[in-house]
């Protein structure tokens, strides 16, 4: 499973692990614009022989709970095993919005959605051990804070400070998790793609006259989505990282986290906090 498989690295990562002959289930809010995008990966990749890999487009909305339920309860019914989930959909810098649920939209969406569509697959995962988890952060998660007191920016809201705050949580997250499946045969790393050209950045306000020059510079020296797909490619199917979990990636390769992305209390505080909001606990 990926979300936000219709554009942008989770497009790439679909179409790669298809030629890899997975079976791809896109969880995609707009399911019109996920269905062209499978047409056209089927094309890229070539029509394959019968039991050589498939896309599957599913409606996934992550700022809706309803949605997430909705999705999981499909997939417990019609599927036997799960062997990566890559939750990789993102909002980024958006104006202060709020989820269906009254989430501020980047914590609702990057965090909230993430953190229920996992806690609602693990049975499967668990079930299809060795299985995977794969968390598309950011390392921009250096800006942010977690501030219990405010988590849903109700007091202030900045969007640049919100999403890094959002890809903190998912980093505290994965650790969280991976600690909680020690045993289980599931394991959870997290990770950067790397400045990457994706439509990600379409709430960024950049002046007309400085659009040329952004756009020399982004061909220039951002990656492409294939480039930046590469790191969940390499967590959801290398042997090289059987096994290995709790840990967070660039490149393909393991690297240091400042100490409040390791701090575990933190992370459980999150944990239990997001239990409470998503509706797991009362």
């Amino acid at each position: 499973i990926i979300t936000g498989a219709n554009s942008g690295l989770g497009r790439a990562a679909a179409a790669e692990l298809l030629r890899m002959r997975a079976r791809v289930i896109m969880g995609c809010r707009d399911r019109a614009r996920a269905e062209r995008a499978a047409r056209e990966i089927r094309a890229e990749v070539g029509e394959r022989a019968e039991g050589e890999g498939e896309l599957v487009v599913r409606e996934l909305d992550l700022a809706s709970l309803r949605s997430v339920r909705a999705f999981c309860h499909r997939v417990l019914q019609e599927e036997s095993r799960l062997d990566v989930l890559i939750n990789n959909a993102g909002i980024f810098q958006c104006p202060y919005m709020k989820t269906e649920d009254g989430f501020e939209m980047q914590f609702g969406v990057n965090h909230l959605g993430h953190f229920l569509l996992t806690n609602l697959l693990l049975g499967l995962l668990k079930n299809s051990a060795p299985s995977r988890v794969v968390v598309v952060s950011s390392k921009l998660y250096k800006y942010g804070e977690i501030n219990f007191e405010d988590l849903n920016s109700e007091i202030s809201y900045n969007k640049s400070f919100c999403y890094s705050r959002s890809k903190l949580a998912n980093i505290l997250f994965a650790r969280e998790l991976a600690r909680r499946l020690e045993g289980t045969g599931v394991t959870v790393n997290s990770l950067h793609p790397g400045i990457v050209r994706t439509n990600l950045g379409r709430h960024v306000n950049i002046p007309l006259l400085a659009k040329p020059l952004f756009n020399l510079v982004s061909w220039a020296f951002f990656k492409t989505p294939l480039e930046g797909a590469q790191t969940s490619i390499y967590l959801a199917s290398s042997p090289d990282v059987e096994g290995v979990s709790g840990k967070y990636f660039g490149d393909c390769k393991e690297e240091e986290l400042l100490p409040k992305a390791m701090d575990d209390l933190v992370a459980r505080k999150l944990w239990d906090i997001s239990e409470v909001m998503v509706g797991l606990l009362k």
